[in-house]
Parts: C-alpha cells; sequence; structure tokens
C-alpha cells in the first residue's frame, strides 16, 4: 500500500498551494481566506517512481472551541492518525506563532516522522527569518516557496527516500470502482449520507450551507464490489453565490459529475423537489449521466396516506426531464433504506453498459415505426431506415434517415421512451442521433 503524507499546519499557511504543486494540478482550493480546506483532500502522487497519496487538511487549532473550527480539527486528527509522515507547513512571513507550537506538540504526540516546511520563503531574507521555526525542536528545516515551486524537489527528495519503488502489481481489486458524484443544493444531507454510505464519520458534517467545499473521493465496498463516491460541494443559484471560493467549489462539483458513471441527487423530502433541484438534473441530463433521485429526511416526512405516491409524482412533476431516473426515499440520518443506494447504482450501471443486439433491436425499430409513423413536415414523408448502437456509458444509437432535420422533438422522445420500456435502460441517459443516408436505387 502507498504511503500516506499529510498536510498539516494552521490556517492560511499555504498547505493547499502545496497540495497542488507536488500534485502538478489545481486540485485543492486556494484562497487567501483562513479555514479555505474543511474537509480532508485526497490524491495520488509520485516522485522518482515512488507512489503516495497525499492529504491536504484543514488548519489546526489545537486551541479553538468555535463549533466548526472543532470539527475541522477533528477531521485533521484524522487524518494524522491514517498518515505514515507528516509535512508541518509553517509561515515565514509570520513567524513563530502560539498556535505553531501547541500544533508542533500535538504533532510530536503522534510519533511519526515530521518534515518542518517554512513556506513563503522567497529570497535570502525570508531564509534567513526562517531559521526562527528551530524553536519548534525540528532538527531540520525545509525553505519552500510553494507557490512558486522553490525548494520543492529538495523536500521530495528527502520525504520519500524511504518509500518504496512502483511494483506494477495489478490492485487488489476486481475491475475499477464504479464511480459515484454525490449532488445537491446545500445542506439537503449529502455529507451524512456519505458518512451513512462508508460507515464512519468520512466528510465534515455541519448543518451551516456550503460546508463542503472540496470534493472527496473515498473508496467503499459494497459486497466485495468497489464503489468510489464524490462528495461535493452544494450547489447554489449562480445568483446566490458571491464568494469567489464557493464559484470554484461549484465548479468543482460540475468537474465531479463529469468525472462519475452515476450522479446521486440528493434533495429535501421535507421541503419538496425544486427549481434548483431540476436545474441540477439538466447538469447530469446534459453531461449524459445515469441518475438515482434521493428524496432525504424521509424520516421526519409525516406519515400520511399517499404521502409517498404523492411526493414521487412532485418529483416526476418538477423533474420530467429525469423521468427515467429511479426515485429512492432515505433518512441518511437514521439509515432508512440506504443500503438500497449501492444496488440501485449497480443497476443503472449496468443498463448504462447495456448493448442490444442490432438484429433485435432493429426487429423492435420497425414495430415502433409501423405503431407511430414519423411526421411528414411541409408534405416530405420522413423514411426511417435502421438503428444501430454505436456507444456505452452513455448507450448511443445511430438512426439513419432521408431527412434528419423532418424529426421532431417529440418523435425522437417516442423513440428513447419505447427504446426504454423495451430493453430496460432505467436510470440511463439515452442518446440518439440520426444521420442522413441516400435513397436506395
Amino acid at each position: 500500500m502507498a504511503p500516506v503524507v499529510a498536510i498539516v499546519g494552521r490556517p492560511n499557511v499555504g498547505k493547499s498551494t502545496l497540495f497542488n504543486r507536488i500534485c502538478g494540478e489545481r486540485k485543492a482550493l486556494v484562497d487567501d481566506t483562513p479555514g479555505v480546506t474543511r474537509d480532508r483532500l485526497y490524491a495520488r502522487a509520485k516522485w522518482n517512481g515512488k507512489p503516495f497519496v497525499l492529504v491536504d487538511t484543514g488548519g489546526l487549532e489545537p486551541g479553538s472551541k468555535e463549533p466548526l473550527l472543532a470539527q475541522i480539527r477533528r477531521q485533521t486528527e484524522m487524518a494524522l492518525q491514517e498518515a505514515d509522515v507528516l509535512v508541518f507547513v509553517l509561515d515565514a512571513s509570520t513567524g513563530v506563532m502560539p498556535s505553531d507550537r501547541d500544533a508542533a506538540e500535538l504533532l510530536r504526540r503522534s510519533g511519526k516522522p515530521i518534515y518542518y516546511v517554512v513556506n513563503k520563503v522567497d529570497g535570502p531574507k525570508q531564509e534567513v527569518l526562517a531559521t526562527e521555526f528551530f524553536l519548534l525542536g525540528a532538527s531540520r528545516l525545509y525553505p519552500i516557496s510553494a507557490l512558486h515551486g522553490r525548494g520543492i524537489s529538495e523536500l521530495l527528495d528527502d520525504l520519500t527516500q524511504g518509500f518504496p519503488e512502483e511494483t506494477g502489481d495489478p490492485p487488489l481489486a476486481i475491475g475499477e470502482p464504479i464511480k459515484v458524484a454525490v449532488l445537491g443544493r446545500p445542506n439537503v444531507g449529502k455529507s451524512s449520507l456519505l458518512n451513512r454510505l462508508c460507515g464512519q464519520e468520512r466528510a465534515l458534517v455541519s448543518p451551516v450551507p456550503g460546508t463542503t467545499r472540496d470534493t472527496v473521493d473515498t473508496v467503499v465496498r459494497w459486497h466485495g464490489k468497489p464503489f468510489m463516491l464524490v462528495d461535493t460541494a452544494g450547489i447554489r443559484r449562480r445568483s446566490k453565490v458571491e464568494a469567489s471560493i464557493e464559484r470554484f467549489s461549484i465548479l468543482k462539483a460540475l468537474r465531479s459529475l463529469e468525472r462519475c458513471h452515476v450522479a446521486l441527487l440528493v434533495m429535501d423530502a421535507v421541503e419538496g423537489p425544486t427549481d434548483q433541484d431540476a436545474a441540477i438534473g439538466r447538469q447530469i441530463l446534459d453531461a449524459s449521466k445515469g441518475c438515482v433521485l434521493l428524496l432525504n429526511k424521509w424520516d421526519v416526512v409525516p406519515k400520511e396516506k399517499r404521502v409517498h405516491e404523492e411526493m414521487i409524482g412532485r418529483v416526476r412533476q418538477k423533474l420530467p426531464h429525469l423521468e427515467f431516473a429511479p426515485v429512492l426515499t432515505i433518512s441518511a440520518l437514521t439509515g432508512l433504506r440506504v443500503d438500497r443506494i449501492f444496488r440501485l447504482v449497480e443497476e443503472v450501471f449496468s443498463a448504462c453498459g447495456k448493448r442490444i443486439p442490432t438484429s433485435e433491436l432493429n426487429k423492435r425499430f420497425r414495430e415502433w415505426i409501423e405503431s407511430y409513423s414519423p411526421p411528414a413536415p411541409k408534405g416530405r414523408r420522413v423514411k426511417l431506415f435502421y438503428i444501430t448502437q454505436v456507444g456505452v456509458h452513455p448507450p448511443t444509437f445511430v438512426v439513419f434517415t432521408n431527412h434528419p432535420e423532418g424529426l421532431t422533438e417529440a418523435y425522437k422522445r417516442y423513440l428513447v421512451r419505447k427504446m426504454r420500456e423495451e430493453f430496460d435502460f432505467s436510470g440511463a441517459t439515452i442518446r440518439i442521433h440520426f444521420k442522413e443516408r441516400g435513397r436506395k436505387r
């Protein structure tokens, strides 16, 4: 197993900038606002052929009593337990702070190897100032500039010196994990659901909207099968997004959607489906992803007669573009029906990868055409010759016709609906393209 390296330190010392520098990509949010990184953020990295897992953490404030900061500290402490090596980031521009001393003591008690990294050292003047950090008990300091890349190579050379080289052995899991993005408006219970699915306090949970800002990938197993869960920042209307940091969070959430196989759209069952839920659903559809609709907080919904049927009806009415997605009422708090989610995800993933034999597909295709002929715009008859499947994830089909422009959106929806009825593409987005074919002679 690859060694785990945790980047720790008080807020706003440049931990996320260092994380991004080592990863070679902008994976963590970087901003000059203290407390930007809240949950643990993981990434695989490699240096000189030696792989390791890098963990970015929230600001470590050992003495803080503020509830949210206390939760951030708890997340950081959990990262310390997981880590094999600690990179303690300090700020040359501020010098040694009381919280640095407290953090150093906490890190020493962990018994893990500690690399004291003094960030924001951009020249000889800052190098001289950096020597002050020997007061923390460090035997060696690593002066760096995470922003400009100064001193990073030397740090990584020493950091990975004892790490095992990549063996090239295949992963223990059979096949790649199904990637599942957890999407929804702020404060609908996405992080609580992730924690319930993982069986541990994996993501920070708070009733404050906007708590989750980074995407957090977690691999879990269900009946021996791997699933990668991505908890994302809640997506709000653009008009509601004021701070640049939250705008980037939303961008990361949508990028998580791009790289997933199946999206879980979490909605508030008490409030019911909203226009913003419908907008997120449109994003899922546009990305051509499989989808499962989850109505969370079902434990506090009044148990009146036919309330379940009425709520499902409201979902179908508000999100007609996702009429193909299964709907499940759950409670992340109590665990109600949460055990059914993985089975639904597996079924939707299977539907997204389904291939229909061409002969069987065209047999049904001819029946659909005979039952409901395509329209004849301006008196020009539209002929549909045959259909073939050209891809999966999403299931993609090409219909050859003499007049692609003559097909109405209603008729296209008719073909998609018949395809779902016949071949059970539950939860899968279906794409049909119409291509012109010359008249037979």
